[in-house]
């Protein structure tokens, strides 16, 4: 490794330019969210800055209720609201009937895998990149149903093996598939694509935690071959918290009973008998958070205006250039998988904790996270890794934010903020 980068060295590789070039105009995007002036925020893949436009959405939903009601601000909105469905389809590729809105990922993944009823005599098989909420779930139907649950092999790289998968999968037995897009423990994709091939060939379900890809990647669920797409609108697609939304494949739909039917998706048709609406919303609740949803709705709209694969294209680069940063330091070792293509850039340093490093980078500015074991077991507890420190960068990090996080790196590394 070659000694620390200085401050200079650190701007000057920050300030490399794109391969190929970049259609994002990073200043634009900073004058457009508050944040990005005031801190090196490099937690995209945790809860990313959301821009004016999408805070004033909420805020003046808000205050609409605050004159008219709760109620009467919603029939007010009706329309607004509708769109969110509309735009959500459209970024993923699928038909607006087929959307439904949760409050976030893990809801969606919850309502939708007991939609499924799995029951002894099925498998899950679930990517070793699982989410601590989701595996948590699995583990416990495995457990109190009978049910099989299989970690997904995975090759050199920790994607799934999709040849290990198709051998798998050809023994007949009902299969569920559900897999992280990309994981909250490293920069990790998985194949999507691929494994949706096989997965559809062999007659399973196939489950897909885009959490962290939706906004981030280019994600279109006909391409893909899934069957359910989950993700939340506070990560790469700079939303409120409390917003997700969920594609359910409409031939899935009758196959796919909510196990607790709501006013907002049934009709009581009788005393003993009700009706589901023909479409995604059968999964939803009355109650939600309409603020923050028309908030999703502009954010869904900012993503689309601004581009998806220019998006992706400036987002990977961007990852690209703060793992070569950051691997040039002495004491950091990059944690991320070989061929890792993503935002997020996970990273270890030598005699200093993660949360530590977390607290100390803070302390300058620069706002990352710490991700334990307990949050991956199945990725870093297999690998033995106790944490990592993770930053995920979006379109408002400019090469000032680049040069402050490998700075800061460098210093904690070299012992000069021990």
């Amino acid at each position: 490794m070659n000694p620390p980068p200085t401050a200079d060295a650190a701007t000057a590789s920050a300030s490399a330019p794109f391969v190929g070039g970049s259609a994002i105009d990073v200043g634009a995007e900073r004058a457009r969210t508050a944040g990005s002036t005031l801190t090196s925020h490099f937690n995209a893949a945790g809860a990313a800055l959301p821009t004016h436009a999408v805070v004033a959405a909420v805020v003046d939903h808000l205050r609409l209720e605050e004159q008219k009601g709760g109620y009467e601000a919603a029939a007010e909105r009706r329309a607004d609201l509708d769109a969110v469905y509309a735009s959500a389809a459209q970024l993923v590729g699928a038909d607006t009937p087929e959307i439904a809105l949760f409050d976030s990922a893990s809801t969606g993944l919850r309502i939708l895998l007991d939609a499924l009823r799995p029951a002894a005599g099925q498998r899950i098989i679930a990517s070793s990149s699982t989410y601590v909420s989701h595996a948590l779930h699995l583990m416990s139907l495995a457990r109190e149903r009978g049910i099989d649950l299989v970690i997904a092999p995975y090759d050199a790289h920790r994607r799934v093996d999709v040849p290990a998968l198709e051998a798998l999968l050809s023994d007949g037995v009902p299969s569920i598939v559900t897999v992280a897009h990309v994981p909250t423990s490293s920069g990790l994709v998985e194949p999507a694509a691929q494994i949706g091939e096989v997965v559809q060939r062999y007659g399973g379900t196939y489950i897909l935690d885009a959490t962290q890809s939706v906004g981030h990647l280019a994600v279109d669920v006909r391409e893909i071959g899934c069957d359910v797409l989950v993700t939340t609108g506070r990560k790469f697609l700079r939303a409120p918290r409390g917003t997700g939304f969920a594609y359910v494949r409409d031939t899935l739909l009758e196959r796919l009973l909510p196990i607790a039917p709501d006013v907002r998706g049934a009709h009581w048709t009788s005393s003993a008998d009700w009706e589901l609406v023909p479409s995604a919303r059968r999964y939803e609740t009355w109650e939600g958070p309409l603020a923050a949803r028309l908030g999703l709705g502009v954010a869904l709209e900012e993503a689309a205006a601004r581009g998806i694969p220019e998006t992706e294209e400036w987002l990977v680069e961007t990852g690209a250039r703060l793992r070569t940063a950051l691997a040039e330091i002495d004491g950091v070792t990059v944690a991320d998988p070989a061929g890792s293509h993503s935002a997020l850039v996970t990273f270890v340093i030598d005699g200093v904790a993660a949360a530590d490093a977390v607290v100390q980078l803070a302390r300058r500015g620069v706002r990352v996270v710490s991700v334990p074991a307990t949050h991956g077991q199945w990725d870093l507890g297999d690998r033995g890794v106790p944490s990592v420190v993770r930053a995920s960068a979006h379109v408002y990090n400019d090469d000032s934010d680049i040069a402050a996080l490998v700075d800061g790196v460098a210093a904690i590394a070299t012992g000069i903020l021990r």
